[in-house]
């Protein structure tokens, strides 16, 4: 149990685009209620939404700000598919202040529906598509829900989980690293906690706003920064904590995410930074999916990430 002093929400960032030169539109809101909308003017999109709570007893200085992956909000940080606290009780219990972001078309941020503005269409995710990508297990093995042996996702809850799904766009990323940015500036000092497509917009966002980064932690990022953004000015003089779950050998599209993530540990450390390659089997949590914030054994995860985040910042 915990108790808060404060709680509470902001949205920053986004950006104004002018609508001209379209007719006006007559819009029922309800079967009695016809609306004549004009839908020319200005227009604020690509603002991000952030709640925020801070523990009465605040046992470290520095706020977790906690970045979900794609497809997702930031809801997927609040309770696990099987009804469990999730990371973000997790930390709170810990003595942190967390930050949970929704980012540009994502969640209580909203997305833009003015035509143009955004590259392509909106998709969505299937639970087989899930089962595969996350490593629940082999793609051939979903119809009969075979997963991998001693996987610690809590299948009973898919569907549940499934809830959680929202579309997305795939031209998003750089509104989205922007958005990011302003709120890592809005927030402070801090330490950004990033979650697959989270941790490529999240890795930008950090060497972009490098001022108040004190420490990035990626559980298992799909992206990095190009070499061009990687300097002693971006990188170094703080620590880096790269996560990676189990199975990942049975996936091409993972097995290349890892060499990836190792790369750029890599070049952090080149770069004056400490970068911590870590595989959770290594660490005592086998079964780890790409979901391990949701796995079963998630609670001592998000222990053994605040012990390392006290440990190095």
């Amino acid at each position: 149990m915990y108790a808060l002093k404060d709680f509470g929400s902001f949205h920053v960032g986004g950006r104004t685009v002018e609508v001209s030169g379209q007719p006006t539109q007559t819009l029922w809101f309800s079967a009695h209620m016809p609306y004549e909308h004009d839908p020319n003017g200005e227009f604020l999109i690509e603002q991000v939404y952030v709640q925020y709570y801070i523990p009465a007893e605040q046992r470290h200085p520095l706020p977790l700000v906690l970045l979900h992956g794609g497809g997702l909000t930031g809801a997927c940080w609040e309770t696990t598919p099987d009804g469990r606290p999730g990371w973000l009780h997790d930390f709170l219990r810990q003595g942190f202040a967390v930050y949970v972001i929704d980012n540009v078309e994502r969640g209580r941020s909203g997305f833009c529906a003015i035509d143009g503005i955004w590259d392509g269409a909106p998709v969505s995710r299937t639970q087989d598509q899930a089962w595969d990508l996350f490593r629940f297990g082999r793609k051939e093995d979903f119809a009969a829900r075979k997963p991998f042996p001693g996987q610690r996702f809590p299948l009973d809850a898919l569907e549940n989980f499934q809830r959680q799904f929202v579309p997305r766009w795939t031209s998003t990323s750089e509104p989205q690293m922007r958005g990011v940015g302003a709120a890592l500036q809005r927030i402070g000092p801090c330490i950004l906690l990033c979650h697959s497509q989270g941790g490529y917009i999240g890795s930008n966002a950090a060497v972009q706003n490098a001022d108040v980064i004190k420490g990035f932690i990626s559980a298992e990022g799909s992206g990095w920064p190009e070499d061009d953004m990687i300097s002693p000015e971006t990188v170094g003089g703080r620590p880096w904590l790269l996560l990676l779950g189990d199975y990942i050998s049975e996936s091409e599209r993972w097995t290349t995410a890892r060499a990836q993530t190792a790369e750029f540990g890599e070049k952090v450390r080149a770069n004056g930074g400490t970068a911590e390659l870590v595989e959770l089997p290594d660490v005592g949590f086998p079964g780890a999916t790409h979901m391990f914030m949701m796995d079963e054994h998630s609670a001592e995860i998000s222990a053994w990430i605040g012990d390392w985040v006290r440990r190095n910042t």
